[in-house]
């Protein structure tokens, strides 16, 4: 079947070659808010990987993809929505590279991308609530950052591993943190862990001592901090710090950024965390395309944006179509196997083996595996804090 369709795809190729054009996709991150010292790295990812498409030639008759930017804030649904509308129909984007935090991309998928017929691909919103949206979605809901179910496994796996069995829990006020802080209390207490408490705290607060106190009076080994680097989750690790509440942390997804080291640098020596990454080639290759571009590659989720805006387009190569209801059923299909494996820097070649009748294994910066009804199946980076910054410290 995946021979047929490529082959079909080819011919549309050769037959619409004389109708270039410029298509737009949109990309829906939080440039304001609590991870804003994230995206930018984010936005350059998936832009990285549209010049590159550009540049070839090869995609859809010699079309060039321009990059539409956009805000979700990352916490204000009516925003985030409002933004989203205006992608689709002011600027007429033909796919949403995005969003970025997991309730705005529910909000933006129920709203206005199940109404429209456009697909999303998210980098990073990690809710396991929108594995149940993947179920009902019209095939038009993708993301390249594992659930946080499977996150859930790689804290408690960290965590006893490096030999703590009782933990406290700060989970951020929102679908996101509450999903986060569920999984993450389920996985350790069914491998014989403790948790000692499970609370919430709001972003946008000057002081977090109360949150504080009560986390310590609960007790712990070590603070799981499932926040926003640059909001809540940033407040609570001060407060612990100027406390003595706490010393040892750990910091999921939504934490890791290039501020901690900045905010906080040597008081967090002997803290850890991971966030979704991986050591495969692709990695390796787009960390070195990103440092010729400007910009980290390394960096949370950057890797997973330069992929899902490169698996909407070698989707539209494969459907001969920019529209959504045509590319949708095609993701699934570049994005695994069989076919040639693909890594960042090949996107030309990959359009040509589409455009050739061929089969791709899209394997991308970030391992790319598509399971389900289309999610990542997840690897993970885990960092450690040592001399001030941190490092890497292994993978999972």
């Amino acid at each position: 079947m995946k021979k047929l369709l490529m082959a079909t795809a080819a011919t549309a190729l050769v037959a619409g070659g004389a109708f270039a054009e410029d298509v737009k996709l949109g990309v829906i991150l939080g440039f304001t808010g609590p991870i804003e010292s994230i995206t930018p790295h984010m936005g350059d990812g998936a832009e990285l990987a549209m010049k590159e498409v550009t540049d070839s030639g090869n995609f859809l008759g010699g079309s060039s993809v321009e990059s539409v930017r956009a805000d979700s804030t990352c916490i204000d649904s009516g925003a985030a929505t409002s933004a989203a509308e205006r992608l689709i129909t002011s600027d007429g984007v033909k796919g949403i590279m995005g969003a970025d935090c997991s309730g705005v991309t529910g909000a933006i998928l129920q709203n206005v991308a199940l109404p429209n017929g456009v697909v999303m691909v998210s980098p990073s919103a990690t809710s396991p609530g929108l594995t149940h949206a993947e179920n009902e979605d019209n095939g038009l809901f993708f993301r390249t950052a594992p659930s946080d179910a499977r996150q859930g496994v790689i804290v408690t796996n960290v965590l006893q591993d490096r030999g703590f069995n009782e933990v406290a829990i700060t989970y951020t006020n929102n679908d996101y943190g509450k999903g986060l802080a569920d999984a993450i209390e389920a996985e350790f207490e069914a491998a014989g862990g403790t948790v000692t408490t499970v609370a919430a705290h709001e972003d946008g607060k000057a002081d977090y001592s109360a949150e504080v106190g009560a986390l310590a009076s609960a007790g712990g080994e070590v603070l799981v901090v499932a926040g926003y680097v640059d909001q809540g989750g940033n407040g609570i690790v001060r407060a612990a710090l100027d406390t003595g509440a706490f010393d040892t942390f750990y910091f999921p997804d939504g934490m890791v950024g290039e501020k901690l080291n900045e905010d906080f640098g040597a008081e967090l020596n002997g803290s850890f965390g991971a966030h979704p990454g991986t050591d495969s080639e692709g990695a390796e290759i787009y960390a070195g395309m990103a440092s010729e571009a400007g910009f980290d590659g390394t960096s949370a989720f950057s890797p997973e944006s330069y992929d899902a805006a490169a698996l909407m387009m070698l989707a539209m190569q494969a459907a001969g179509s920019t529209d959504p209801a045509e590319y949708k059923t095609h993701i699934m299909d570049v994005a695994n196997a069989p076919g040639e494996v693909i890594f960042p820097g090949e996107l030309g070649k990959a359009l040509q083996i589409i455009a050739d009748g061929g089969d791709i294994d899209y394997e991308g910066a970030s391992a790319v595996d598509l399971i389900g009804s289309g999610e990542s199946a997840g690897n993970y980076r885990e960092i450690e804090f040592v001399d001030g910054k941190y490092e890497t410290a292994g993978y999972r």
